[in-house]
């Protein structure tokens, strides 16, 4: 697995645009989040690929020559916090749910919903742990699952910044395109 950042124009087509790269460069998507930045005019992507470090200088590249594209950064080698999110709905009875509850602590997970039937958890971290805990409650009864896929960023100085924002920050004027 290979995690790219990728700070895009945020406007309609964007996201069609990369997914379509990744199918013509023929690489599966595992994961693809998208989200505002500090700045309302651009979006970052964080793109989880299955492929190896050619494979991902491939799909760099090829990012990096799409137009709405600002910056695209493989940050699979470098110092990061990578985490997901994810919603839970598990079956909880009375006679389950302390049991349950001693698992949430253990994975510092949170019940943010309880039913008479269900509780539902949301919990993130690593996929390594997302998936452990799924493990765990699947001889309750897993509902249903929703995940958010992964959200990384670099860790220390090392920023990434797309050459527009990074004009800005310093005081430059940017050329409207």
């Amino acid at each position: 697995m290979k995690t790219l950042v990728a700070y895009v124009e945020n406007k309609p087509g964007v996201l069609n645009r990369v997914a379509s790269l990744a199918r013509r460069l023929a690489i599966n998507i595992d994961s693809l989040t998208v989200g505002p930045t500090e700045n309302d005019e651009i979006a970052r992507m964080t793109v989880v690929v299955h492929t190896d470090e050619q494979g991902a200088r491939r799909v760099q590249a090829s990012l990096e020559k799409l137009v709405d594209v600002l910056l695209a950064e493989n940050i699979s080698g470098r110092p990061a916090v990578v985490r997901d999110l994810a919603l839970i709905k598990v079956a909880a009875d009375q006679k389950s749910r302390p049991h349950l509850m001693e698992l949430v602590k253990v994975f510092r997970a949170r019940v943010v919903d309880v039913a008479p039937e269900s509780l539902i958890l949301e919990v993130s971290g690593t996929v390594h742990k997302i998936d452990s805990l799924l493990e765990v409650l699947r001889p309750f009864g897993v509902l249903e699952m929703a995940r958010t896929g992964s959200v990384a960023m670099t860790r220390g100085a090392d920023l990434l910044q797309p050459p527009a924002a990074a004009e800005a920050s310093a005081g430059c004027a940017v050329k409207p395109n």
